[in-house]
């Protein structure tokens, strides 16, 4: 980030100098740190950023500070305790939001079974059971891992790299897709 007299400099926009002089919207990007310095421009360190699904922020040594996996009670010196839900509980109680709401599209035929006795068609039937299938194989997924890090690849692709012949292989996420309406 560039500040010149308190003021933030954004790339490909002009601005004004101290002295007056106009600088063209270019001349930020093409300048070098020793211009921007003699007409006192200031850079300051642009702001890292994380995770925020997975992690606080960063430690002073630069690691990043991972949420807590399981729940957690918390037990104030003054106050009634209470529970800080954990990574695992909050992605289980989002994939049962899913799959309820996935569900919830065809909940009708289940209930016109029961009130008519009209069959459900067998492609519902059967995309019903692998969304209750899918979500299962999510939940134990998720109760196994013991590590951010592990949950973290559930949901995302990694590459590994061939330490001898340097090729590197995509990995697809470990998490199941969740099947689709035909």
């Amino acid at each position: 980030m560039f500040v010149l007299n308190g003021q933030r400099l954004f790339y490909g926009e002009s601005f004004t100098g101290s002295d007056g002089t106009v600088f063209p919207a270019e001349w930020l990007e093409t300048s070098t740190p020793e211009q921007r310095s003699v007409i006192g421009i200031i850079q300051y360190p642009t702001a890292t950023t994380w995770d925020q699904r997975y992690y606080w922020g960063y430690r002073a040594d630069g690691t990043l500070i991972p949420m807590q996996l399981e729940d957690e009670t918390i037990t104030p010196e003054e106050g009634e305790a209470y529970t800080q839900t954990g990574l695992k509980t909050r992605n289980i109680r989002e994939t049962k939001e899913t799959a309820n709401k996935l569900l919830a599209e065809t909940d009708w035929y289940v209930i016109r079974k029961l009130e008519r006795d009209i069959d459900i068609p067998a492609d519902v039937a059967t995309r019903r059971a692998r969304i209750i299938e899918v979500s299962e194989q999510r939940e134990a997924l998720i109760t196994a891992v013991t590590t951010v890090e592990e949950l973290k690849g559930l949901y995302e692709a990694s590459n590994t790299t061939d330490e001898e012949t340097g090729e590197v292989t995509a990995n697809p996420p470990a998490m199941p897709e969740w099947p689709t309406l035909n």
